[in-house]
């Protein structure tokens, strides 16, 4: 028959038990209050903005101090994602990095499910990268002045594609067909990871796309450059020669790309999250990886990003009414 403990013993069993409860209850309430920051981009996995928001994604979370989550959700050319942070608390735990398309949304779309300047906090602009005309290697034409007679023998017919109508790529396209005095058939994706795909495919003929997207396929000569839309040769893609160069001065394109919040972020928040920005991409491996991907760096302040996300706005509006496009 087996004999019972003492109870100062059972007392000291229970006790323990009682300790090592609390120690995992402790533990458990910790791990749950660490602080997450959501980046919910309206952009693809392979877009321009994925790119520069996971290169710098390590050192965002060193400055936030919190851990980073990025979050892709593409859609309607980005206005998913963005109507995916619209809803969240303005607390500084979710934001979006996004590009020139959020400024260009009023001019192509007749509904949106938020007001852009009115939903939304800018918190900074970060800088900008070139935006390159690629095309298919089943295009048989080199170089901007032979790729333009080439679209001129197809009669409109050539296939150009865009991450989604009313984007900045949509735009860009349509900004160098009239330069180019061309035509092509316009074929709009749900984000620039499936617009490559069929690029590389030979699926469709060209397109435009931020540099730091294609960058990886032009050099494995998987697609090839057509142009580059800056005023100069970008460092980090030597070889690709501008438009100037080749005949058609005017056609000077770039995405540009900034931070935002949803509205009624308090001023504390937003002037927390904008000297992380500040901090972390004053990391030496930030600046590297963003000058590899011909990526302009210039973080700039919660005011000039206001005032900056309203001009642009009025510019995309008359250079949507120049090119003709009309609203969904």
């Amino acid at each position: 028959m087996p004999r019972s403990r003492p109870a100062a013993t059972r007392r000291s069993t229970v006790l323990a038990l009682a300790g090592l409860g609390s120690l995992s209850l402790t533990q458990s309430v910790g791990a749950q209050s660490e602080k997450i920051t959501r980046f919910i981009l309206p952009n693809a996995t392979g877009s321009g903005v994925d790119t520069i928001t996971r290169s710098a994604s390590a050192a965002l979370g060193r400055a936030l101090g919190s851990s980073v989550v990025v979050e892709n959700q593409p859609g309607a050319g980005g206005i998913v994602g963005l109507q995916a942070l619209s809803r969240t608390a303005p607390d500084g735990y979710a934001l979006s990095v996004v590009s020139n398309n959020v400024v260009i949304f009023p001019s192509v779309y007749a509904r949106l499910p938020f007001d852009v300047l009115a939903d939304f906090v800018p918190i900074t602009v970060i800088g900008y990268t070139p935006i390159v005309v690629v095309a298919s290697n089943k295009v048989p034409a080199n170089g901007s002045r032979q790729f333009i007679e080439w679209l001129k023998s197809r009669n409109g017919e050539a296939t150009v594609a865009s991450a989604g109508a009313g984007t900045i790529i949509h735009l860009a396209n349509e900004m160098f067909l009239n330069e180019s005095g061309t035509r092509a058939r316009a074929v709009h994706y749900k984000g620039v990871g499936p617009m490559l795909t069929d690029l590389l495919g030979g699926h469709i003929d060209f397109c435009t796309a931020a540099l730091p997207s294609v960058q990886g396929h032009l050099r494995n000569g998987l697609i090839k450059a057509v142009g580059i839309g800056t005023e100069k040769r970008v460092e980090a893609a030597p070889d690709i020669p501008t438009f100037a160069e080749q005949g058609l001065p005017s056609y000077i394109v770039e995405a540009w790309f900034g931070v935002l919040g949803p509205k009624a972020m308090s001023e504390a928040d937003v002037s927390r999250v904008h000297k992380a920005f500040v901090t972390a991409f004053s990391e030496p491996e930030v600046q590297a990886a963003m000058a590899k991907g011909g990526n302009v760096i210039n973080v700039r302040t919660p005011e000039f990003a206001r005032q900056y996300f309203a001009s642009e706005t009025r510019k995309y509006a008359e250079l949507v009414q120049r090119a003709g496009i009309e609203k969904q």
